[in-house]
């Protein structure tokens, strides 16, 4: 996930803009948000509550890939000094062009048929499409997406504390709203390898009364491989997986509860009687974003057109305006090279020249007459902007944030009399309530590259507009209520993670010495002394909050049952609830 080199920016507002990415993402612990529809909570310095929850877990280390995590940047560089405009005469190159991939000749065979797509539609082919998507099959086999063989490595990754402290975050929710003894739901959206819900699902085996209390455990996951190697970590080995309506079904090998894998979170039952616990780690960044630019349209026409007037009536005007256009996505010009195209040299090596870039609208689409109309940031940035103001924006997270919110909350469709249940989302963007910028990233094997570079090979993300997921959780349902976003170094801190990697770091140094005192080697005992420095790596490594730290970048937000502000979540200010 990395910066690109495919939007040309040329107006000074732009650039001040752009330039601002990096630094938003500096100093997003800044609350700035809107008051009114967002609740922001200073953290607490206090965790006692919390880390002796902690100390109640196993001190049994489990070992994760450790590697890179993935890169941030969201600086975007020009290529021309500015976007090529889409006049909808445009066709593809001849038929005898060499594609990187099958799925890069496939999107140039549909733009050729319907003309350039919009970046959400180019995003969800590369990652999702059965020619090749990026989660759907078009990794070399023997290497997936995780790890050290992969592209990108995850928190849960790195430790296995931050699994294990998610896990108690969710036994501290269930303690605060009065410990039910059934009806509890363990749902993750974009569930990776299932390490995350594999660290959960054993940290809550260590509170046996909220280890009853969960019926069923659903797991929202699109690719079929990733459904597999999920089911071969929560499962025994040879659990079998059958096939329902709703999903994939298995048993958890540490409950013998079913897991029902869906491909959507739609599928789903809602029932006003059950609590759902959401955990959404890195998922949001992944779902597919619509970019749109704001030019100034001259008046085109008189204040009454004639009958020859064969133009779009959304793109007639009798008075100079200013209108969003929508910034879609075309092949790049035959025998381009890197240097023709202007991406940067960090991004060049190894990879052959993109097969797409940017081209801006030019006339109004669709999704540029609705979306940046739908909330009044958006359209606050077209009036304080003006020209050149960029937008992105992700009607996918908009679905799921209202999913949440409705499930919790209850809704007009589905009223829930007592809401009840958590969501948990954490994933990186600006925690200042800006709207992402500039923010489609490409990155393969754990380096930087251009986002239109071998479609299906590389994974795609963008920042998240955190503030848009408040905005929308609150809007689906009156009976919730939005606590942060915080930074993750400050969040998992409160939970404990300095006093669990400690006490795990103890147990491995106990059996180093254990080790040395049996085998009287040395070298073995270093060996043994290895995940020792590992667990103190890692734990440093989540929190830290220096420029471009995870613990800096990435951000958490919640969703919780309204309560007229008389609790704070762990984390968000509170402390655990007796």
């Amino acid at each position: 996930m990395s910066g690109s080199a495919w939007l040309n920016i040329s107006s000074p507002t732009a650039a001040m803009m752009r330039s601002a990415g990096p630094r938003a993402l500096r100093t997003a612990g800044r609350q700035r948000l809107t008051p009114g529809w967002l609740m922001v909570a200073r953290p607490s310095l206090s965790a006692v509550s919390a880390v002796s929850m902690v100390s109640r877990l196993s001190s049994n280390t489990h070992n994760h890939n450790h590697n890179q995590t993935r890169s941030l940047s969201t600086t975007a560089t020009c290529r021309q000094n500015k976007l090529p405009e889409y006049d909808f005469d445009w066709t593809v190159d001849e038929p005898e062009r060499q594609w990187s991939t099958p799925l890069a000749k496939q999107l140039a065979q549909a733009i050729q048929a319907t003309g350039p797509v919009p970046l959400a539609s180019y995003m969800r082919m590369c990652l999702t499409s059965d020619l090749g998507g990026y989660y759907s099959g078009a990794l070399e086999e023997g290497r997936d997406q995780f790890g050290l063989k992969g592209d990108f490595v995850t928190s849960p990754e790195i430790s296995q504390v931050f699994g294990e402290l998610m896990g108690v975050w969710f036994v501290t929710e269930w303690i605060a709203q009065g410990r039910p003894s059934q009806g509890v739901e363990l749902i993750e959206v974009g569930p990776g390898r299932g390490t995350l819900m594999d660290d959960m699902l054993r940290t809550i085996q260590s509170f046996p009364a909220m280890a009853r209390s969960v019926d069923a455990i659903y797991m929202v996951e699109a690719s079929p491989e990733l459904r597999v190697a999920q089911k071969k970590l929560l499962c025994e080995e040879d659990a079998p997986m059958t096939e329902s309506k709703v999903g994939y079904h298995s048993i958890c090998k540490y409950t013998s509860l079913p897991i029902v894998w869906t491909e959507t979170i739609k599928s789903i039952p809602v029932s006003p009687e059950k609590m759902p616990l959401i955990v959404a780690h890195e998922f949001f960044d992944a779902l597919p974003i619509h970019a749109f630019q704001c030019v100034h349209v001259p008046a085109t026409q008189s204040a009454t057109p004639s009958a020859a007037d064969q133009s779009s009536p959304s793109s007639r005007t009798s008075q100079p305006t200013l209108q969003w256009r929508e910034m879609l996505v075309s092949p790049t010009p035959p025998d381009s090279t890197h240097v023709s195209l202007g991406t940067p040299r960090s991004q060049s090596h190894d990879t052959p020249p993109p097969d797409f870039q940017l081209t801006l609208a030019k006339a109004p689409t669709r999704h540029s007459l609705y979306l940046p109309e739908s909330s009044a940031r958006y359209r606050a940035i077209k009036k304080q902007t003006g020209p050149g103001a960029l937008l992105e924006i992700c009607p996918d997270a908009a679905l799921y944030a209202a999913d949440f919110a409705a499930r919790i909350g209850g809704s007009a469709q589905h009223p829930k009399a007592k809401p009840s249940g958590a969501a948990l989302i954490l994933d990186y963007g600006p925690g200042d309530g800006t709207v992402p910028t500039n923010s489609l990233r490409g990155i393969r094997r754990h380096r930087r590259v251009s986002p239109f570079a071998e479609p299906g090979l590389t994974d795609l993300s963008a920042d998240v507009d955190f503030a848009a997921i408040a905005e929308v959780a609150m809007r689906a349902s009156e009976g919730i209520e939005v606590h942060g976003p915080v930074d993750q170094g400050t969040f998992l801190q409160v939970m404990g993670i300095r006093e669990r990697a400690e006490m795990l770091i103890k147990v491995a140094a106990a059996a180093a010495a254990k080790g040395q005192r049996e085998q009287g080697d040395e070298q073995a005992a270093a060996v043994v002394k290895d995940p020792a420095e590992v667990v103190h790596k890692a734990w440093k490594r989540l929190v830290d909050q220096g420029p471009g730290g995870m613990g800096k970048v990435y951000k958490v937000m919640s969703i919780l049952p309204e309560n007229e502000g008389k609790r704070r979540p762990v984390g968000f200010g509170g402390d655990v609830v007796a």
